[in-house]
């Protein structure tokens, strides 16, 4: 079926827009089902295949909700579904909400990793979640029985469900502070921790993100980003059902594939004026188009309002080369939308106010790293993206170790308060206390606040600590991909302990080069690049091209690159004796 045999349904409708006012999200679907909106699927290349709209999903929401009922599935029970970009699951993750089930939307296989290690992430998620079914696409149908076999949990692939019997019954009405679903952050493999997100902490996000990013009644979503990871489950999934917006979607290995195909999909159509994308996500097209000279005559991005970025750190210089790159397909800087949130908080924390565009603030590397000014050395510095402003209802405090508040540009550990703070997470008590403290949410993130502005530094828990210095690993990642021939997400630094006993930074540099004399030449120009940031001596290690693991959503996981690199799964390339 091609673009022309199909029409997508309509921007705009009769319905009167409701920015996520609902007392639950199964009033949401209800509501949304009154108009003539909903989603549309497309293929890799961007041609429409599947139009769906919310009247439907609905429908069928219903039918499966009673499936699950005559499957045993009652009230407060899991169901574990495998985030498919698709009708499939769009239409079960309602219909486990009409139910009164919590869905678990759980990760797809990537390349990264094999199929055992997809298998052993899956069944401890599994086993997190405790789920009574898991339902998969068929394709995956080895793999996704072998880790429910694991955790004894029943297994179906979405077309034997659909064969399932849906016996008549009534179905329970839902309550704003029931759990409305479990999102596992895109991290979560060994000590997975299931975030429990009530319908009215999910509610109050999609509001205030609504709000914050002024919607308006022709406003239309386009997405690649994954369903199991919460920027796109509910930033470009949720929220468009809760605000009743029409939206378009990509498969996320069809981004991979071919990502210019995002870029073509919004040229096309005039309604494309909001898409949500990771750092990364605008490098790998700016990258791509670099070599190329028709970008005027191919991408017409100039109704692109709302150029959403967050979910990994926000690097200004590739926000610059991406505006560099399109620009002439009328691509604003000024629609860059900077934000920062997480799941523990639904998605949103702060939201830069639209048309802000991207803006940094310089910061001295001493400040960062909390050591005294060495006043022989020229001042370093770093450009430290704004994220924002809290969303309405939301605070924002930056508090210091000792717990005490701390004033404007004085660095310390964001914690946040408000109606989209997570219940807790599914049964982990301890990990509930760590985090949660009379109504706060530690986020584990450093930063600092500026006349109402949050500004992220990074995670506390990937600091590298050395003689009493802290280090970021984003800075060293950032010094090596300035030199030739690197990428974004070849670099990962770590601290380790040598020989003596004492800690140093590591570096694992992915390596393109055959010549054992060129590496040694590559290794010494990164060892010195290092000393150059940090002052002090490192372990340089280059591995092979893709070797870095990655989390589900892309993003480069340190911590897993650290037990790879000494448990020796990560073995480095030889160089010459």
């Amino acid at each position: 079926m091609t673009d022309a045999a199909l029409t997508p349904t309509p921007n705009d409708c009769d319905l009167p827009r409701r920015r996520a006012d609902f007392a639950t999200f199964s009033e949401a679907i209800d509501y949304a089902a009154k108009s003539e909106k909903g989603l549309n699927f497309h293929d890799m290349r961007g041609v429409l295949e599947r139009v769906y709209p919310y009247r439907e999903m609905r429908e069928d929401a219903l039918v499966m909700a009673r499936r699950l009922v005559g499957a045993g599935i009652g009230k407060a029970d899991r169901v574990a579904l495998i985030a498919e970009t698709g009708p499939d699951f769009a239409a079960l993750f309602c219909a486990c909400v009409y139910a009164g089930a919590w869905p678990v939307p759980l990760p797809l296989p990537t390349t990264f990793g094999g199929k055992e290690n997809y298998i052993d992430q899956l069944a401890v998620q599994l086993k997190s979640s405790d789920p009574k079914l898991l339902i998969y696409p068929a394709e995956i149908a080895e793999m996704a029985s072998a880790a429910a076999a694991r955790q004894g949990c029943k297994a179906s692939s979405w077309q034997e469900f659909a064969e399932a019997e849906a016996p008549g019954c009534d179905l329970p009405e839902a309550a704003p502070d029931d759990i409305c679903y479990l999102q596992y952050s895109s991290g979560s493999t060994r000590f997975p921790t299931g975030v429990a997100v009530t319908h009215k902490a999910l509610l109050h996000n999609l509001y205030g993100h609504s709000t914050t990013m002024h919607l308006g009644e022709n406003d239309r979503c386009i997405s690649w980003l994954p369903w199991y990871h919460d920027m796109g489950l509910v930033g470009c999934f949720l929220s468009l059902i809760a605000n009743q917006v029409s939206g378009d979607f990509l498969k996320p290995d069809a981004f991979a594939r071919r990502p210019l195909a995002w870029l073509d999909m919004i040229s096309r159509n005039p309604g494309y004026t909001l898409s949500y994308s990771p750092t990364f996500g605008y490098d790998i097209c700016a990258r791509r188009i670099s070599s190329q000279s028709n970008v005027a005559e191919r991408f017409d991005l100039s109704r692109w309002r709302v150029a959403g970025n967050g979910a990994d750190m926000i690097r200004p210089d590739v926000m610059q080369n991406f505006v560099n790159a399109f620009s002439d397909a009328g691509f604003r800087a000024s629609a860059f939308t900077p934000s920062y949130g997480l799941a523990e908080a639904v998605l949103a924390v702060t939201v830069m106010p639209p048309g802000e565009g991207i803006r940094v603030e310089l910061v001295e590397e001493e400040r960062l790293s909390g050591a005294p000014r060495d006043i022989s050395r020229p001042a370093r510095y770093r450009a430290i993206v704004n994220c924002g402003k809290a969303l309405p209802d939301m605070e924002v405090e930056i508090r210091g170790e000792d717990g005490e508040s701390r004033a404007d540009h004085h660095i310390g550990k964001v914690w946040c308060r408000g109606p989209s703070v997570m219940h807790s997470y599914f049964r982990n008590e301890e990990a509930t206390r760590d985090c949660l403290v009379d109504g706060w949410l530690d986020t584990g993130d450093m930063g600092y606040m500026a006349n109402g502005y949050l500004f992220i530094v990074g995670r506390a828990k990937d600091m590298i600590i050395i003689n009493g210095k802290n280090h970021w690993p984003q800075d060293i990642e950032w010094a090596v991909e300035q030199l030739p021939g690197f990428n974004h997400g070849d670099i990962a630094a770590f601290a380790i302990e040598t020989e003596t006993g004492e800690e140093a930074p590591a570096v694992l540099v992915h390596c393109r080069v055959s010549d054992p004399a060129e590496r040694i030449r590559l290794r010494e120009l990164i060892a010195d690049k290092v000393r150059s940031v940090t002052g002090m001596s490192c372990v340089v290690e280059l591995v092979p091209p893709r070797t870095l693991p990655r989390t589900s959503s892309g993003k480069l996981s340190r911590a897993k690159a650290k037990k790879l690199y000494l448990s020796g799964e990560i073995v480095p390339l030889k160089l010459a004796a």
